[in-house]
């Protein structure tokens, strides 16, 4: 018996990547531009950041996306009055008609939308080597201890973070169907761990322990623990170290503060365990860190 076969129709594909960035500005940074024949989007990850594109400029912050279409004319520009921004940036060719979606609009991303694009991040740091900071860099080199199939994962999750952005901007989208009970759990549990690193955030002087934590926010241990592990995981005290870390990150960025005053200000008792830290988290010493800010904006503004 011969059986029929359906070839699957393919509405976006992204045919080749260009470039793939995480940048870390300081105060003051400015990129003088570019354009070209692919398509670039600019994530803020954290922080503000001035965008121009063409004759049109924005303000982008935290969770915002930007889309530069072929042959747009945009620049970057970090104010003073700006908090330091993270951003990411990725470049590729996707000649599909659905792209129109994405002219001359600014997209804040959802839950959902940020997970997806963490997957392709967290993906491209395994797939690619580094840097992943220098704006002038376009050549990606393989990683040739990358996991298997770790481009493919990219590309995937890029056409589907694409997909999904898409759909969002047109009603006649079809919702999918999802148990009413399962979805308000999974967002109550969504709301409690973002209070707990909203707490943590406010904190981040202090050195509370995780008992702590449970009787702040009448959780059990267990409970704690598995809470953090579905939505982020990593441990609620992992969390809390990295939270210090991305602060030190920025106040390092921001440069009215000294290594000893920023220990300080994230509750270390001696700077040697900030560097332990900073230097663990990051993979060098909280020096060395300021200096290639200081270099990067050099080379990038030269």
């Amino acid at each position: 018996m011969k059986f029929p076969r359906l070839q699957l129709q393919e509405s976006l594909i992204i045919q080749n990547l260009i470039s793939f960035h995480y940048f870390e500005y300081a105060k003051g940074y400015v990129f003088e531009g570019e354009q070209h024949d692919f398509w670039e989007l600019l994530y803020v990850d954290k922080g503000e950041v001035e965008v121009r594109a063409d004759d049109q400029v924005h303000t982008l912050r935290q969770g915002n996306m930007i889309f530069h279409k072929p042959e747009e004319f945009h620049t970057v520009s970090v104010k003073h009055e700006h908090k330091p921004p993270n951003l990411i940036v990725i470049s590729f060719e996707c000649v599909s008609a659905a792209m129109s979606h994405f002219e001359n609009k600014i997209i804040a991303l959802g839950d959902r939308e940020r997970n997806m694009l963490s997957l392709i991040i967290q993906e491209g740091f395994q797939a690619f080597l580094p840097p992943f900071d220098q704006s002038a860099v376009h050549h990606l080199a393989r990683n040739p201890s990358a996991p298997f199939g770790s481009e493919q994962v990219i590309k995937s999750n890029l056409e589907l973070l694409l997909i999904t952005l898409i759909r969002h901007q047109d009603q006649s989208f079809i919702q999918e169907t999802v148990k009413q009970s399962s979805l308000q759990k999974e967002k109550a549990e969504q709301r409690i761990v973002q209070q707990i690193i909203t707490y943590m955030q406010a904190n981040l002087s202090q050195s509370f322990t995780q008992d702590h934590l449970c009787q702040t926010f009448h959780l059990g241990k267990s409970r704690l623990k598995e809470l953090f592990q579905t939505q982020l995981q990593t441990s609620v005290m992992e969390t809390f170290k990295s939270l210090k870390i991305e602060q030190a990150k920025t106040l390092i960025r921001e440069e009215p503060y000294n290594f000893t005053e920023i220990a300080a200000m994230l509750g270390y008792t001696s700077i040697h365990y900030f560097s332990r830290d900073f230097k663990k988290a990051v993979g060098m010493s909280p020096s060395d860190y300021a200096k290639s800010v200081k270099a990067r904006v050099q080379r990038d503004q030269n």
